[in-house]
């Protein structure tokens, strides 16, 4: 898979490269965020057209996802927002989005930082664009799908170009699932009260009742398949229900780094996890997933061309540092680009019976056995692996996986009440990972 970085010029223009003068694409275009069933049906439609008609697929992935470059822009006097704008909502980071797509079979990525200047350009103008300099033969969308300037490029729209200019088709893929859902206006955490996994509040509800909750919590119409509801279910623990619509465990990745010890002390040694943390956090609370060992993330003097290959050189960008600045031709300037450790490696840690992968008991929240001696209570992450080996993971990049909801965070009497609940929640993570 191909990977090319692509900053927009002063004016929103993009100097598209050139895949090939005689061989078309198949291209899609969106931020994918979570890259959940209805993103991989989308994806995966792109990528079978294109080996059917012997294209190239090509996926046209937006950093910053859009709403979070306009929300800036509506709350700063229309300014673009900084390259190292802070996005705790968005479920899963550009480098773990790349390595789905790879998974997926695409040939090219054409990761095109989202500007205002580029917004601001029609869809008439960025399809012309699209055909002419990437040879695009057909454009895979997804039902609800928009485009360009003020959103105006729906399907319908776009299907209407198509048809009058006759250069390239339309494919339209379903991928709302199994229909529509209601979930709050405004998405808040809510911690489950008691232990196992939490329910739908919403199950059996009458119609009346429906209403009535849905007055109640402002709620709005959404796709089940969207990066809405699954948002709305990780902030109340529903882990089982927002992996359902991912089509794989919801994960967060981070650098692991020193804590307080106190778990190495009382017999449970944990990974925790610097600030930066890669990924959605679910509501406080202790889940049951996964811990892998994605290695020691390599420096900047590792960077290559900025056109990448992940087929050749297996390398993917970080998507932690992404400047302003590009080079004469759009692209991002090569040396500015940090990359992690190389794809394969990462494939081959993520494989199920991989020997970097354990099962693991998962914290989120402010340790509140502990938070009179510590002061005031900082939230943090950390991650105990159901192993006998002694695991040296400092400095590592990790990948937490989670797989279902154990119990709520709880203040324990005594540092023994702890530990039991403890070695409780190492059997419960240890069976569901049995049962996998």
């Amino acid at each position: 898979m191909n990977i090319t970085n692509l900053v927009p010029d002063v004016n929103g223009l993009v100097n598209w490269p050139t895949l090939s003068v005689n061989r078309k694409s198949v291209v899609t275009v969106g931020s994918f965020d979570g890259m959940h069933q209805g993103h991989r049906a989308v994806i995966g439609r792109t990528v079978e057209l294109a080996k059917r008609n012997n294209a190239f697929s090509v996926v046209i992935l937006f950093d910053p996802r859009p709403s979070v470059v306009h929300q800036y822009a509506k709350t700063h006097q229309g300014q673009q927002p900084p390259a190292d704008i802070a996005d705790p909502e968005r479920l899963m980071g550009v480098d773990q989005r790349l390595r789905v797509m790879d998974e997926l079979g695409v040939d090219h990525v054409l990761l095109v930082r989202y500007t205002l200047a580029f917004a601001a350009k029609s869809f008439r103008f960025f399809l012309g664009q699209l055909v002419g300099k990437l040879g695009m033969r057909t454009l895979v969308l997804g039902q609800d799908a928009h485009m360009g300037a003020g959103r105006t490029g729906d399907v319908k729209a776009i299907e209407n170009l198509a048809l009058a200019t006759g250069v390239f088709e339309l494919d339209i893929v379903d991928d709302r699932g199994p229909g529509y859902t209601r979930i709050p206006q405004n998405i808040a955490y809510v911690a489950p009260e008691g232990p196992g996994e939490p329910k739908d509040p919403t199950a059996g509800m009458t119609k009346a009742q429906m209403r009535a909750w849905s007055k109640k919590h402002q709620a709005k119409q959404a796709r089940v398949w969207s990066s809405s509801n699954v948002r709305y279910l990780l902030s109340h623990g529903r882990i089982k229900d927002a992996n359902a619509i991912l089509g794989a465990p919801h994960a967060i990745e981070g650098t692991v780094v020193h804590g307080e010890q106190r778990g190495r002390g009382i017999g449970f040694p944990t990974a925790n996890l610097d600030t930066q943390i890669d990924g959605f956090l679910p509501v406080d609370g202790v889940y049951a997933g996964w811990l892998v060992d994605l290695g020691e993330p390599k420096n900047g003097d590792d960077a290559q061309d900025s056109t990448t290959s992940a087929d050749a050189a297996d390398q993917a960008p970080q998507d932690a540092a992404r400047p302003d600045v590009a080079n004469a031709d759009g692209t991002t300037p090569a040396a500015s680009i940090p990359l992690l450790v190389d794809l394969a490696s990462i494939r081959s840690r993520l494989a199920p019976h991989s020997p970097y992968r354990w099962p693991a008991a998962i914290s989120i929240g402010t340790k509140p056995t502990f938070e009179a001696e510590a002061g005031e209570p900082e939230r943090v992450v950390e991650a105990y692996a159901v192993t006998d080996d002694w695991l040296d993971l400092y400095g590592h990049r990790v990948r937490i996986e989670f797989t279902g909801f154990l119990r709520p965070q709880i203040k324990f009497d005594s540092v023994d009440a702890l530990k039991a609940e403890l070695a409780v929640n190492a059997k419960q993570a240890a069976d569901a990972a049995r049962q996998a």
